[in-house]
């Protein structure tokens, strides 16, 4: 197996599952409604639906980085603001989310071994490989999927 075919691997563990850590975002985000996802109960804290809407962009980000592209996200498209709180507008949100990651998992999975130590475009640090920026982005979901499963403990315990 080629290793952009084991970063592919853990990145799809990562979103849909089977996680070694234990449940995947898609696990982590089942049953939560469009009032849950949009509510924002830690003060200055993000939420669960602006937290999927940010792991949204970064795998777009990622995905454009890897066709070539040299992409910086501005502040409104690192965390989009929620524009209907909908269940449709939310269902819609996970929808687009799953297509963008699945999309993303098939460029890693078909990116050549060979570039994996190039420079990512538009990226000026040595370290700021494709290796490293392919790694990261499993490491970003993971982490924000964290913070949802504790939002998502806190509203179901809240008051």
């Amino acid at each position: 197996m080629s290793e952009t075919a084991r970063l592919a691997d853990q990145l799809r563990r990562a979103f849909a599952g089977p996680a070694w850590h234990g449940d995947s975002l898609l696990e982590i985000l089942a049953g939560v409604s469009a009032g849950m996802a949009a509510a924002r109960p830690i003060q200055n804290a993000h939420g669960i639906w602006e937290l999927v809407l940010h792991i949204a962009a970064w795998d777009d980000a990622v995905l454009r980085r890897a066709g070539g592209a040299a992409v910086t996200l501005t502040d409104e498209q690192n965390f989009p603001a929620i524009q209907d709180a909908s269940e449709k507008a939310w269902h819609r949100t996970l929808m687009a989310a799953r297509k963008t990651h699945d999309d993303l998992v098939k460029i890693v999975a078909a990116f050549p071994d060979s570039r994996l130590e190039e420079p990512v475009p538009g990226k000026s640090e040595n370290y700021y490989t494709f290796y490293y920026m392919l790694s990261g982005i499993t490491q970003h979901e993971l982490y924000h999927a964290g913070q949802i499963a504790l939002l998502k403990k806190f509203k179901t315990v809240s008051p």
